[in-house]
């Protein structure tokens, strides 16, 4: 089913495309088909408390991007995503890249991963890395960050239902937007295609929508990539690159966030302005944890101090429905 398009209104030279009081910036047609869309709602936990629900057999993990400083910083998070796993007992880590910032030295994966991770690598928590733009090439080969030689790739989880059944499929796909070149984006085009799971989440270093200083340059990035997410039915995009949080209002049935800050941040670096923003955190660093029971996802965006900055759910629901 294709949408009839919408009535466009251009500002700052960006055609935003406005649906139902929200605001969306695209690089596609508006008519661009979809068979999923993805509807948000937030939550309001009380201070500590997990928003999560802990649903029995569920897809649990935790996010982290642009973590690799090995400083005071990037440990005081790792010690949020361990105090928070004994509420929340997430199986692995997505990261956005970023890994291993430099200088580069032979401690580096000790002492920027290992050190401050230990405790979870200890647990069997599992990592699985984009690449970023700091990051060298030789961590494609790097054992605990699960790539295996490759600049993109994919794996899958399942939710277990208690009677043994397996539910909803989440599958991931992993991408090195560094080079978003031919190559990749046939293999992405062709790996969405094959995938019949039910949840598709795509990751990868810098953003296609920002309200942070690299706005020009995700402009260029989402003429490439955001036809093939669209067509693929993407239902969540994960980035770091810009070094804060932002969850932003879905853009053609996709839900995008950025977190770039468990180990880095740029203070006062969102635009307020933009009309992006679903929420913005850029005063302190943070990590995220995500849970997938059947037709939805649930979101928890947390500080270096332990406090949420952003709670919510993600359902998904065919696009012909109101």
């Amino acid at each position: 089913m294709r949408r009839v398009p919408r009535p466009a209104v251009f500002v700052a030279g960006l055609s935003l495309l406005v649906v139902g009081g929200g605001c969306r910036q695209s690089s596609v047609p508006p008519e661009a088909h979809r068979e999923t869309r993805t509807d948000v709602r937030e939550l309001a936990p009380a201070p500590g408390a997990l928003a999560l629900p802990l649903k029995a057999g569920s897809v649990r993990f935790a996010v982290i991007g642009d973590s690799g400083r090995g400083d005071q910083a990037q440990h005081e998070v790792a010690r949020q995503m361990i105090e928070w796993r004994a509420k929340f007992p997430f199986e692995f880590v997505v990261m956005l890249g970023d890994n291993i910032y430099p200088p580069h030295g032979p401690d580096d994966y000790l002492k920027k991963f290992e050190e401050p991770y230990g405790p979870l690598l200890d647990a069997g928590v599992t990592f699985h890395a984009a690449i970023g733009n700091h990051d060298l090439d030789t961590e494609l080969n790097y054992a605990k960050f699960n790539m295996e030689g490759r600049r993109y790739y994919t794996f899958r989880r399942n939710e277990h239902r208690v009677e043994g059944l397996a539910g909803a499929g989440v599958r991931f796909f992993v991408l090195d937007s560094r080079s978003m070149n031919p190559d990749q984006l046939a293999w992405l085009q062709s790996e969405l295609g094959k995938s019949e799971t039910d949840w598709k989440i795509c990751y990868f270093h810098h953003p296609i929508y920002t309200s942070g200083r690299y706005a020009n340059g995700a402009r260029g990035l989402r003429l490439a990539l955001e036809p093939i997410l669209i067509d693929g039915n993407v239902d969540v995009v994960l980035s770091g690159h810009e070094h804060f949080y932002e969850r932003i209002h879905p853009q053609h049935g996709i839900s995008y966030f950025i977190s770039g800050g468990a180990g880095s941040l740029r203070a006062a670096d969102i635009r307020r302005a933009s009309p992006l923003i679903a929420r913005g955190f850029d005063t302190d660093f943070h990590f995220m944890m995500m849970e997938v029971s059947g037709d939805t996802l649930y979101f928890q965006a947390i500080s270096r101090t332990g406090a949420t900055i952003d709670a919510g759910s993600i359902t998904r629901k065919p696009a012909s429905l109101p």
